[in-house]
């Protein structure tokens, strides 16, 4: 299939989702009490870009919302990565760790706000721990996957030549795991973003899931439909920029 083909595709699809959509609508099969029409969501979109709705302009939101995601990600890659390689690694390390990971692994981020809520109110501390619950797992496990998949002859070639512990993680394992553990990260930022949305339905005071519970509060569907469309759009950003670092991780490390 052509580009152009799959750009018509592309189109066609969501030529049918916004037309059902004002069909919907204008043929007063729901109310726009529940479900504003497009050109509504959108006036309300731009308007939200430079008039303050919940204390912030839109983008002010989703700055905080992004600030919050930044942190909450970056410590997740930066202990999960580390531990996943090193799990990997070291059989010992291994063994302590799974029996701990395993069950928590399977608790859902949104699990962990009424603790998030109760251990730190409004603050920050809240939103990043519903992130790094979310966004933590998906980096141990690709990082350890990644760290198996490497060839054993590398490592044994390398402790041949001398190579301490540390040096065959820093040359061996993580050039070859890093595929893995890229696409772990991608995985990771999507629920990490999730997570983040989630939390800040109940603990925050500013963000984007702030502004789609004051919309909800204020009776105001075409502000919840906005804020949507932000996490939406911001989501498929940050899914578009890790993909294509995949592509190129891949390329570079992939083996032939």
């Amino acid at each position: 299939m052509t580009r152009a083909e799959r750009a018509a595709l592309t189109g066609a699809g969501l030529a049918a989702f916004f037309g059902a959509w004002m069909l919907a609508v204008a043929a007063g099969w729901t109310s726009p009490q529940f479900l504003p029409s497009p050109r509504e969501v959108g006036a309300t979109f731009v308007q939200l870009l430079g008039e303050p709705f919940a204390g912030s302009t839109l983008p002010a939101h989703l700055a905080s919302s992004l600030g919050r995601f930044a942190l909450g990600f970056g410590l997740a890659a930066a202990v999960g990565v580390p531990l996943g390689l090193g799990m990997g690694w070291f059989r010992w390390l291994d063994d302590v760790v799974t029996p701990v990971f395993e069950p928590l692994r399977f608790v859902a981020p949104l699990a962990w706000v009424p603790f998030a809520a109760l251990w730190f109110g409004t603050g920050i501390g809240g939103p990043i721990l519903v992130i790094f619950s979310g966004a933590f797992p998906p980096c141990v496990i690709n990082a350890h996957r990644g760290a198996a998949l490497v060839e054993r002859r590398l490592v044994e070639a390398a402790q041949t030549l001398g190579a301490s512990g540390l040096r065959v993680i820093g040359h061996v394992l993580l050039p070859g795991a890093l595929p893995s553990i890229v696409a772990g990260l991608r995985i990771s930022a999507g629920l990490a973003w999730q997570s983040l949305v989630g939390a800040e339905l109940i603990v925050v005071s500013s963000g984007v899931g702030y502004v789609l519970v004051q919309g909800q509060s204020n009776l105001a569907p075409a502000v919840v439909m906005s804020a949507m469309a932000a996490v939406g759009l911001v989501g498929v950003a940050i899914d578009v920029a890790l993909r294509a670092a995949e592509r190129r991780v891949r390329r570079r490390w992939s083996p032939a």
